[in-house]
């Protein structure tokens, strides 16, 4: 009698791995460590993420959905390189979405949902303070999925998600001036003082404004980087 030495959790963990993978290079590119343009290189990254190319090769197929690598035929994957057009088109859409979000969480967020936000804002501003970026981040991505999610209407949330998994790298690079850094922690606190009195024409407005002024420190930053060359 033939017997097979995988175990059904060891079948699980090689399924899920390539997950975990796509979550760990998304990161890297959020982050600015994979640059856009960076050519992936498998046998690096194996080494790096101590994994086969197997998991990481099923990664990259993820990430090509997520609109961040191109999957280049016979040579790999390299992360997405968006024009200056593109991003201006994402920031118009993003802008949208986040109104639309904040209108509607304001009608139906609950009483726990909100005081959930108030606490990642605090823990928010600790990091603000400490001038820790990628914590920080974490949290404000997830007080803007919070709002989202609040707006209780899944065809948005899943167009929000999308859309707004192809430009974190950008919303993050954003921060990196810090009196624009400064200005985006004022708008969060007006966000939850909006959010609180559940008014949604204010915080449709804010959160429009917000997304704006990411996308004008973004510009700007990567023009002075260009000068810069």
């Amino acid at each position: 009698m033939s017997t097979n030495p995988t175990t059904p959790s060891q079948a699980v963990d090689r399924q899920i791995l390539h997950v975990a993978v796509a979550q760990r290079l998304r990161t890297m590119i959020m982050e600015g460590d994979l640059a856009p343009g960076t050519r992936l290189n498998e046998r690096v990254l194996c080494d790096l993420l101590q994994v086969s190319r197997t998991p990481l090769r099923e990664a990259f197929k993820v990430l090509a959905g997520d609109g961040l690598v191109t999957l280049l035929p016979n040579r790999g994957a390299e992360v997405v390189v968006l024009s200056q057009e593109a991003i201006n088109h994402l920031f118009e859409m993003m802008g949208a979405l986040e109104a639309m979000s904040g209108e509607l969480a304001c009608q139906r967020i609950t009483d726990a949902e909100l005081n959930e936000i108030r606490a990642l804002h605090y823990e928010m501003l600790a990091c603000h303070a400490r001038r820790d970026l990628p914590n920080y981040y974490a949290l404000n991505r997830r007080i803007h999925d919070a709002i989202n999610a609040a707006a209780r209407n899944p065809i948005l949330e899943e167009t929000y998600r999308r859309i707004n998994l192809r430009i974190q790298a950008l919303r993050f690079r954003s921060n990196f001036d810090q009196d624009k850094w400064d200005m985006a922690v004022r708008e969060h606190g007006e966000m939850l003082d909006a959010l609180s009195k559940r008014d949604g024409a204010a915080l449709r407005d804010i959160l429009r404004a917000h997304l704006q002024h990411k996308h004008d420190a973004l510009i700007a930053e990567l023009e002075r980087a260009q000068d810069a060359a």
